[in-house]
């Protein structure tokens, strides 16, 4: 996106965010259902910067399904950024979803679209080896008397580089860890609290190709875990499991196309793609299982850069159950657009005598 020039203490700017989505899951498997998301969301802000290093942003978002006349979310957002070196410290509305990083089976590309709020607090560090994005998203608050849960994730997003500058092999060793809480004790409930961890090691490699068609080739594979900690058994219907996760791809000057083997045993994310379930999340299968799964996937990307602040995004991805034997596929497409302007700078206001 768009780069701008760095921030002077007493800058006030106007931003924009505008996400427009529509994605086609044609799925008839047990797992997940099919279904159609298509709207958009618009989160306009007022931007200052009391001095360089803090942004300052407080505006409303605004969410809207196609084919309903009814908003779905009308909140007020504010976020707060302190950056201090390679370092940032976010407090309020934190970066969510896809800016945390993850693999899908850790955290659902959905959740751009279905969960686009993400509110608590964020540290996050980018070096020139090292990235790192810890977080806590409050999801529910609790009160006393309450008649249901609080409900609480967070997690830990990272990536290391091992390969040297100017190596022809990037090469990076990631690790990734999403926790859930659903509980409290000030509530009216008689129902067991809920605690699940994930977790994903990998290992990532990528070559630049510089042909005319194929630009650069990608690998990465990753092991996954999966223990549900809660005190009382049988909210789920595995207590531990594990995954094994293989990508190759290719980037191409027409598209990014990625192979994608996906291998679980007995693994469950609740914050992770619905696809890479051993659990049934559909309407009318909820309580079917599939202890191991086993899954083949294709994916064609591309993206269309529309302007320095507007992009287009495309995805084809047809998957094969290998189990149940059955081909199914999504499709969809995404319209980014962000953008500041500068409206002028209070710090260059002079005060008039009285």
């Amino acid at each position: 996106m768009r780069s701008y020039a760095p921030a002077k203490a007493g800058d006030i700017r106007i931003s924009l965010n505008a996400f427009v989505f529509f994605k086609d899951n044609e799925y008839f498997n047990k797992i997940v259902d099919g279904y159609t998301l298509y709207g958009t969301q618009l989160n306009p802000q007022l931007v200052y910067y009391p001095i360089k290093d803090l942004r300052l942003e407080g505006g409303v978002f605004l969410w809207k399904d196609f084919g309903n006349p009814v908003l779905q979310h009308v909140r007020p957002t504010f976020r707060a950024t302190w950056t201090t070196g390679k370092q940032q410290i976010i407090l309020g509305n934190i970066r969510p979803h896809l800016a945390h990083h993850y693999i899908e089976p850790m955290f659902n590309f959905e959740r751009a679209m279905l969960n686009p709020l993400e509110e608590g607090i964020q540290v996050r560090y980018q070096g020139p080896r090292l990235f790192v994005d810890q977080w806590v998203d409050w999801q529910r608050q609790q009160y006393r008397y309450s008649n249901y849960q609080e409900e609480v994730a967070g997690g830990i997003s990272s990536s290391y580089r091992l390969s040297c500058d100017g190596s022809p092999w990037e090469v990076a060793l990631p690790f990734q860890f999403t926790g859930i809480h659903h509980g409290g004790q000030i509530d009216t409930l008689d129902k067991p609290l809920q605690t699940v961890f994930n977790e994903a090691l990998g290992l990532e490699a990528r070559r630049c190709l510089a042909g005319p068609n194929v630009r650069a080739v990608r690998l990465n594979g990753y092991v996954l875990g999966y223990q549900d900690y809660s005190f009382t058994k049988g909210q789920f219907p595995f207590r531990y499991g594990r995954a094994l996760y293989l990508n190759a791809t290719l980037e191409t000057r027409y598209a990014d196309v990625m192979l994608s083997y996906w291998q679980g045993s007995r693994f469950i994310s609740p914050l992770g793609g619905d696809l890479y379930q051993s659990a049934s999340r559909t309407v009318s299968n909820p309580d079917f299982v599939d202890p191991k799964r086993k899954i083949v996937m294709l994916r064609l990307l591309h993206d269309f850069r529309i302007s320095d602040a507007a992009s287009l995004t495309a995805r084809v991805e047809p998957l094969f159950d290998l189990n149940a034997k059955l081909l199914d596929y999504s499709f969809g497409m995404y319209l980014n657009f962000r953008q500041d302007w500068l409206l002028g700078n209070a710090a260059k206001r002079v005060r008039v005598a009285q």
